[in-house]
């Protein structure tokens, strides 16, 4: 049968692209060329073919052209037929075949430099180095297919590198996007965890929506993860997220519940506010509002709107009855000046008392400064503690003189006094011979204790006398 040459019509990118086939037949007489073919360009006739440049025979060393035409290469210890040239002479056939070695020995070339040199993705690289291994396997070509191949396994070795490469850095960035989802897990899950009473929902509620966000960029354009870690991930930042979600629904649930109930207990103090407004009794309706502020205040918050509304209301009457009873409490003090004036005239004449020497004169100088006093009426409330401290203190005065007049002139008084003398006295000359016995003795603490005992009596004794004298005895 005849054999022919299976050149294939594309390789590897950056293949050049193959020469015209030929064809030739052992047994059979060698057919004209077509002048069209489908697959390439017509094979050249020889006419054609004497015009054209002949290469030198650099691979005549690896192929023969037999007798019949049909050109052989030689493929480790034998040889295998890879086509011919009709009409050519042996030397333009090996040289016809030997470009087509060439033009393979170029592509590997080509895509081994491409593999080591540039940023050709491994599927690429793989893609290209097996269709260049399938055209390398038995090709239609004469030249060194020792060296061919052995190119071909370094472009598969520098595939395997790449691919390994490229699982590395595949693995490196699977790992820093699972530390980044579990970075994000770990946030939500401290958000979620928070004790009721100190979270801040706005601010915890906005980072678990931005935390969702980041999630959803890095699912998009971040590395995929294995589905079984995703998986694991996904769940726990879901499990922290409806945690929160449904602890922020109870609160403001609870929440809603509690500024309800704060908004009846505090339109009722508005009303009960708004009733006393008008009051002209000060002193107790001014006792009445401190009591609905502290209740204010224990009511709790309404929502904003509605505790700003009724404060406003509240306040407004507040404010109301203090303006009403500031303008009669302002009036009031203006007249009180008046009274000032007179109570500090009597101050100084109440003065004039102290110190006291002559006690019925200064009993009758101060009841009539006292008469006029509580005629004078009421002073200023800034001057009221002052002035009336002043006048406590002159009749304070008057009064510790007379109560030291009759403690002087009480007959039982100064009997207690004499007897505690007497017994002193009969003391002192027992407590002398015990000195004197000490100090004949020679113990010189017994005689300290025995001086400091008749010091101690005569220090008591001396105070009984100044007693005495006070009630002239």
């Amino acid at each position: 049968m005849p054999v022919t040459d299976e050149t294939p019509t594309s390789g590897p990118p950056g293949t050049p692209t193959p020469g015209p086939p030929a064809t030739s037949s052992p047994s059979e007489p060698t057919p004209s060329p077509p002048a069209t073919s489908s697959v390439g360009p017509p094979a050249p006739s020889p006419a054609m073919f004497a015009k054209r440049h002949v290469e030198p025979d650099r691979h005549a060393g690896f192929g023969r052209v037999a007798e019949d035409g049909v050109v052989y290469v030689k493929d480790g210890e034998g040889e295998r037929p890879v086509g011919s040239y009709p009409g050519a002479s042996p030397r333009e056939a090996l040289a016809y075949f030997g470009r087509k070695y060439d033009e393979l020995l170029a592509a590997a070339d080509l895509l081994l430099q491409r593999v080591t040199q540039t940023d050709i993705a491994a599927k690429d690289a793989q893609d290209g180095y097996a269709r260049l291994a399938e055209q390398c396997r038995e090709p239609n070509a004469v030249g060194d297919l020792a060296a061919l191949r052995e190119r071909v396994d370094q472009i598969q070795a520098a595939v395997e590198s790449r691919k390994a490469a490229e699982a590395e850095q595949r693995a490196a960035a699977r790992e820093e996007g699972r530390a980044y989802r579990e970075g994000l897990v770990a946030e939500a899950e401290r958000i979620a965890a928070q004790p009721e009473g100190s979270i801040q929902w706005k601010n915890s509620g906005a980072r678990m929506r931005q935390l969702l966000d980041d999630w959803k960029a890095h699912q998009r354009s971040g590395p995929r993860l294995d589905r079984s870690t995703e998986t694991a991930l996904w769940q726990r930042f879901s499990a922290a997220r409806n945690g929160f979600d449904r602890a922020r629904r109870i609160h403001f649930a609870q929440l809603d519940t509690q500024q309800a109930a704060a908004k009846v207990a505090k339109e009722r103090l508005v009303a009960e506010a708004e009733r006393l407004s008008t009051s002209k009794d000060w002193t107790p309706t001014a006792g009445a509002f401190k009591r609905l502020m502290d209740d204010w205040r224990r009511a709790g918050r309404a929502g904003r709107q509605d505790d700003d509304a009724l404060w406003e209301r509240f306040k407004a009457a507040q404010d109301a009855f203090f303006a009403a009873k500031d303008a009669v409490v302002a009036k009031e003090e203006e007249e009180f000046r008046a009274n000032l004036e007179v109570k500090e005239r009597l101050l100084a004449e109440a003065g004039q008392i102290l110190p006291v020497t002559d006690l019925d004169a200064a009993k009758t100088a101060l009841r009539g400064v006292q008469d006029r006093w509580d005629k004078a009426g009421k002073v200023p409330r800034a001057d009221l503690e002052r002035t009336e401290k002043a006048i406590r203190r002159i009749e304070q005065a008057v009064r510790d003189a007379e109560e030291k007049r009759w403690a002087s002139s009480n007959p039982e008084a100064a009997a207690r006094a004499q007897s505690l003398a007497d017994q002193l006295e009969s003391a002192m000359q027992g407590l002398r011979d015990d000195l004197a016995k000490a100090e004949a003795s020679g113990d010189a603490r017994r005689t300290a204790r025995a001086r400091e005992a008749l010091e101690a009596r005569e220090a008591l004794l001396a105070q009984a006398r100044r007693g005495l004298d006070e009630f002239g005895a």
